[in-house]
């Protein structure tokens, strides 16, 4: 491995246990990047509300689009899933490269922020329904999945021993990061002026997703907090617990062998159903509460909470997720995601605005909670070594419910109205629940806890030469046990 991730003067140890599972300890992020971890958290969550605008706002720009380019309703949504397409297709690939170190992940950031802002760019000047398909759907959609999969990823790296909050925290800026341009697009835009405003939204994208991905860093493989002894991990009492009902990987799983279980394809089609419900929902809401007579203000509104709640929820079910174990949380989220489009049809078919609000407002946590769920949970699988490219792979489901979710959307509510989509769209939200309860970590036979080994084996990284087993804990000495490695 090479040298570049460290200073001259920090120290580091590999010790394995039962299981084979190595963990690097001894560095602190301090040591690795010159700052606090939690900057790390900070920067991705700042990057994400930076291409929010892309989908979570994109159903409130439909009306002016329309107007102004004279695209018919079903192209702008069509528009809207192949952006998702690119968006969710780029995530196994920049997986890779950024793990192969072909793609560091500034220069992934770097690159996201250039597609997003080409996108707005395409959105305002395109001459035709072809060249917004090629500059916000493929260029727009490309750069998103850059930062998306750069952005979620790097938090389980750096936070591997209590990553679900923190993942669903950074998760939610993705969706209220859009929440002002929402009442921007349906209250400021219109014909006269949307070149300028679309143009001006560009720069920001541009910007802030750019700036913040200056600083983007990952950990050594392996690398685990200094803080936490990875063969004693109770001491900390919210870390015990965390690692109890989440815990870690039995190995690091390569791309490759993560294909080889069954429970890889389970998660992704589990993904396809809900983030399929998820983007209906973003899609046709505002063009369902117009359509029941909601003044535009409540629409925005509406949509508005949605993404607030959609992604403060994504924080908070991350948190619960931590404490009552990810599988159980998922469960409890498919099935508030399915009934929530029952309550949001039954409410806007009696024009009921209270409960139209309620029930937009679940949907949104709903479905915004499932994605940081299946990213700590993909960790917690496979572990975090390859985490960006195993977690590509489950992801890569949002390459279909993306078209399912807005395209398909479309052509449904054409057939069967919004009565049929969303009773199809409920029906597959508690489908989805069922099959996460088939959902089991690899490697680990039921509820067994596999006993620590109480004489890891240590290795020198460089020569990978066996030294003498430790006879104290390996984490916290003030004296090595085995020879230090210095990285030069």
């Amino acid at each position: 491995m090479t040298t570049a991730n460290a200073p001259a003067t920090a120290r580091f140890r590999e010790v394995t246990d039962a299981n084979g599972r190595v963990y690097r300890v001894g560095e602190t992020d301090r040591d690795i990047m010159g700052r606090p971890r939690w900057t790390m958290v900070l920067l991705p969550w700042i990057a994400m509300m930076g291409i929010s605008i892309c989908e979570y706002a994109f159903g409130a720009a439909e009306e002016t689009l329309h107007d102004a380019h004279g695209w018919s309703s079903t192209n702008i949504f069509w528009l809207l899933s192949v952006w998702v397409f690119f968006q969710a297709a780029v995530a196994f690939p920049v997986g890779q490269w950024r793990e192969s170190e072909k793609l560091s992940a500034r220069s992934a950031m770097l690159l996201g922020a250039l597609g997003a802002f080409l996108g707005f760019l395409a959105l305002s000047h395109a001459p035709n329904v072809f060249w917004a398909y090629l500059g916000f759907g493929f260029f727009g959609g490309t750069g998103a999945g850059f930062v998306y999969a750069t952005s979620v990823n790097m938090v389980g790296k750096w936070y591997p021993e209590r990553k679900g909050g923190k993942t669903g925290f950074v998760n939610g800026g993705f969706a209220y990061g859009a929440v002002p341009f929402v009442f921007l697009f349906t209250s400021y835009m219109d014909t006269d002026n949307y070149t300028v405003v679309l143009d001006w939204v560009g720069v920001y994208a541009l910007l802030v997703v750019g700036i913040s991905g200056l600083f983007f860093k990952d950990p050594p493989k392996n690398w685990w907090p200094d803080h936490v002894d990875p063969l004693q991990k109770h001491a900390d009492a919210r870390t015990a617990r965390a690692l109890q009902k989440n815990p870690p990987a039995v190995r690091q799983y390569t791309p490759a062998e993560a294909r080889r279980t069954p429970v890889l394809y389970l998660m992704w089609f589990c993904l396809l159903c809900t983030a399929g419900v998820n983007i209906f929902g973003i899609a046709f809401q505002v063009p369902f509460g117009d359509d029941m007579g909601f003044a535009g203000g409540i629409v925005a509104t509406a949509m508005s909470l949605k993404a607030i709640v959609n992604g403060t929820g994504r924080g908070v079910i991350g948190w619960i997720s931590d404490l009552y174990g990810r599988r159980q949380t998922l469960t409890f989220v498919c099935v508030v995601l399915g009934m929530a489009q029952f309550g949001v049809l039954w409410s806007g078919s009696i024009g009921n605005m209270p409960l139209f609000l309620f029930f937009s407002m679940i949907s949104g946590f709903g479905g915004g909670a499932i994605f940081p769920l299946f990213a700590a949970m993909t960790a917690d699988f496979f572990g975090e070594n390859h985490n960006a490219t195993n977690y590509g792979m489950v992801y890569s489901s949002k390459l279909v419910s993306g078209l399912l979710g807005s395209g398909m959307g479309a052509v449904v509510v054409a057939a069967w109205d919004y009565e049929g989509a969303f009773i199809l769209a409920g029906a597959i939200g508690l489908f989805s629940a069922g099959l996460s309860l088939l959902l089991r970590q690899p490697g680990r036979e039921g509820p067994r806890k596999v006993a620590p080994n109480p004489h890891p084996i240590s290795r020198d990284v460089e020569a990978e030469t066996l030294t003498e087993p430790a006879t104290e804990p390996a984490v916290g000495l003030t004296e090595p046990v085995h020879r230090e490695v210095r990285r030069a």
